[in-house]
């Protein structure tokens, strides 16, 4: 059986520890070869000399002209280098502190622009929208290396929601639709498997082993640049030239190691992500393709930026030549791994075939990249809603066990990438053209709360306009009916749709809409599920930092409390309306069969008073910080109360999924078999 998310973070984090411990042993190697350089070079200058009345034997070897040299020279020695190894590393490690947005910076990366015209961008823009819905992601930032004819691209950050995805202007240009979405699928399984946080650490670690290179590189510059010709500064050249040398030596013995570290990481993390990409898409031409495409071009997958060395590991194909390119490559060869993705694979059939097929067809100007289409392609195996009925009450048939749900974590099925392209080409234009504006995009979101009923929507208008929030208001107004007609199944992909351009506003356009919400709150008087459900992901979304957040507990016996009480939460969410001792026995057997997974049978369910959008808000912060195995069992335990009648509601999906995004841990659509109109109000 695959690994899980939880299994794959956990391996990433112990990778990390392997790093570490290479780092130190790389650090070590350095410092002794920095010794013996400077050793040398002490002994030139100083014209070290044995002690009067030492017998031949004595002083023959090099042992003892190293004896010879005073030991404050090598603490001397060893206290520089270690101290610029580490100041490197620490300056390189707080630079790459805001995560992925940085490292697409650093190689000249930039930003689309979520109201982007040009029809290659709109069209990568649909492709990553589609992916970050069908795996439970937030939406990343989008970045474009302009500067690079190669085709190649990366993902970076230093947890799945933190992450942004980058490509180059050959990969956009030269890639038709099929080949750049298995492009960022592989990158979306980098993202889901835990390799970004391992990826952009080897960046700062490896800084500071290359560091002494550099500091080489700079000391021969130096001489070569000095004019004074005197005997003296001479001999003194001739000395830093050498020991530049020297040091460029010990810089390239780091690169050596350095890039044997990133390819023992990398290659076979390079297979699985081509693998997942052809389980996302269904489609292994489509891998295949991208790779015989960059095989069949000049400048390849290679990357003229000065930093293409640091992120070689991070990119999807090989971004630098290399010498002895089978010991340092930090990606397999192209054909092994077209072979392995898709055996019999002919490039040169593929090419002919590929230029012979008609120009398809581009984004529209309103970012619908085939218009309004149908789901005529998905399978409705869920249950249709009888007359009358609210779509989001409906209790779906649930057949997976709790161990087999909590598995559905970061993995991604065609049927979720199908789901997410159609509610995508279901957005019409007009809502999509405001989901690209941050006030627009703001506005959609907060039209999601508004009640429908005359009396209560003026109400909530009314106190949007006295709380300072006219512009939300008046919009929210106007979108209002557009977000009604797609019904409740739309709910938390518009809110995902909508918040990079929230984001990319800036951090007080964010609070500005999270008051706004909590006004929409205020005036209702009372917070639904539904309300909690859409207030706890856009803060969670908006709150992201560059920064994964540390692992403070590594069982759930140290945040018992919070558990219970997100157990209780999912417990309620199952609540329908009836009589109120047969409702209420169907909670407890819910929050018991949550509570015996986590070997809490004898638990006592917490009081629905005691569910307060602060508490559980805090509550879910604090189980941010479980480590992986344990966060993995929680959400196993959440899912046994959740269908522990056997059945799943809309809104019970969309609070695990919102559960799911709090804690890190991306869950695709639940009910990705339903057609969206189905649950359309």
């Amino acid at each position: 059986m695959a690994a899980s998310f939880f299994e794959n973070q956990a391996q990433a984090r112990r990778s990390t520890r392997v790093l570490v411990l290479l780092f130190a042993a790389a650090v070590v190697a350095i410092v002794a070869t920095v010794n013996l350089v400077v050793a040398i070079a002490y002994g030139v200058i100083a014209e070290v000399q044995p002690p009067p009345g030492a017998s031949s034997a004595a002083v023959g070897g090099l042992g003892m002209f190293f004896k010879l040299v005073p030991r404050q020279v090598y603490y001397f020695a060893t206290a520089i280098t270690l101290a610029a190894i580490l100041f490197e590393t620490a300056r390189e490690m707080i630079a790459l502190g805001d995560g992925g947005e940085t490292v697409a910076q650093m190689c000249g990366g930039e930003r689309i622009d979520q109201d982007a015209r040009e029809p290659a961008e709109r069209r990568l823009l649909n492709i990553v929208q589609e992916m970050a819905i069908a795996s439970g992601v937030a939406v990343p930032p989008v970045y474009v290396l302009r500067d690079e004819e190669g085709i190649n691209a990366f993902a970076a950050g230093y947890a799945p929601n933190q992450a942004v995805v980058a490509v180059t202007r050959g990969a956009l240009e030269q890639l038709n639709r099929d080949e750049l979405q298995a492009v960022i699928g592989h990158e979306f399984s980098h993202i889901l498997n835990g390799d970004m946080r391992l990826n952009v650490r080897m960046i700062g670690v490896l800084a500071g082993i290359l560091f002494i290179g550099a500091i080489g590189q700079f000391l021969m510059r130096m001489t070569g640049e000095t004019r004074d010709s005197s005997k003296e500064t001479g001999k003194l050249r001739l000395v830093l030239f050498l020991a530049g040398l020297a040091l460029l030596a010990v810089g390239y013995v780091g690169l050596f190691f350095g890039r044997l570290i990133k390819a023992a990481v990398s290659r076979q993390r390079e297979f699985l992500a081509d693998a997942s990409s052809v389980q996302f898409t269904r489609n292994p031409d489509g891998i295949a393709g991208a790779l015989a495409t960059i095989g069949g071009l000049k400048d390849g997958s290679r990357i003229g930026h000065r930093h293409a060395e640091t992120f070689s590991h991070m990119f999807f194909a090989e971004s630098v030549n290399l010498w002895f390119s089978s010991l340092f490559a930090t990606h397999p060869a192209i054909e092994e791994r077209i072979e392995r993705v898709r055996p019999g694979f002919v490039a040169t059939m593929y090419r002919a075939k590929r230029r012979a097929q008609p120009e398809e067809p581009v984004p529209t100007a309103s970012g619908l990249e085939w218009g309004m289409g149908s789901a005529a392609g998905l399978a409705a195996a869920g249950t249709v809603a009888p007359a009358g009925r609210r779509p989001g009450e409906i209790d779906h048939t649930w057949g997976r066990s709790p161990e087999q749900s909590a598995r559905m974590v970061g993995k991604v099925e065609p049927s979720h990438v199908d789901f997410a392209a159609a509610l995508l080409k279901r957005l019409p234009d007009a809502l999509s053209a405001q989901l690209r504006d941050p006030v627009g995009a703001a506005s959609a979101i907060v039209a999601l709360r508004l009640a429908g009923k005359d009396s209560v929507e003026a109400e909530q208008l009314a106190v949007l306009r006295a709380q300072g929030h006219e512009k939300f208001a008046d919009r929210a107004k106007e979108i209002a009916p557009l977000v009604r007609r797609l019904g409740p199944a739309f709910a938390l992909p518009l809110i995902e749709l909508a918040l990079p351009a929230v984001k990319a506003a800036g951090a007080e356009e964010g609070n500005r809409l999270i008051a706004a919400l909590q006004a929409v709150l205020g005036a209702d008087r009372r917070v639904s599920l539904r309300a909690f459900i859409v207030l706890t992901l856009v803060r969670a979304r908006l709150g992201a930092t560059g920064k994964a957040p540390p692992v403070k507990y590594r069982t759930l016996a140290e945040v018992g409390p919070e558990a219970l009480q997100l157990l209780a939460l999912v417990a309620h969410s199952g609540r329908k309306p009836g009589a109120e001792p047969e409702r209420d026995a169907e909670v407890g057997q819910a929050f018991r069969a949550g509570a015996e997974v986590l070997s809490m049978a004898n638990a006592s369910l917490p009081a629905k008073a005691t569910l307060t959008l602060d508490g559980v808000a805090a509550s879910l912060e604090k189980l941010k910080c479980v480590a992986p195995m344990p966060k993995g069992l929680l959400i196993q335990a959440c899912f046994a109360a959740v269908t522990a009648d056997g059945t799943i509601r809309l809104v019970e999906a969309e609070l695990m999924r919102v559960i799911g995004a709090v804690l890190d841990c991306p869950l695709p659509p639940l009910l990705e078999t339903i057609d969206p109109l189905t649950l359309a109000a």
